[in-house]
């Protein structure tokens, strides 16, 4: 499946739940620099609500978009300072 953004980043959190998904997201959010694009593909349904909630409640990320997809959810998340 393509995707209309310039992934920097894909970050496989298939398999685990939360919060692995969120606490993995964020550290990899962390090493990136500013504009680049996080892909993260995860198993976990609550990682939706999760990841979502994670992106409003922190400066310097924006949640894109979010995918859902054949049991896989896609979350796009772009560094912004």
């Amino acid at each position: 499946m393509s995707s209309q953004y310039d992934i920097t980043e894909t970050l496989d959190v298939k398999g685990q739940s939360c919060p692995m998904p969120v606490v993995k997201t964020k550290q990899a959010a962390d090493e990136l620099a500013e504009g680049d694009i996080l892909e993260v593909v995860a198993t976990d349904s609550g990682s939706m609500s999760d990841i979502e909630g994670w992106a409003e409640g922190t400066s310097g990320v924006e949640l894109l978009e979010q995918v859902e997809g054949d049991d896989v959810y896609r979350h796009y998340v772009q560094k912004t300072a």
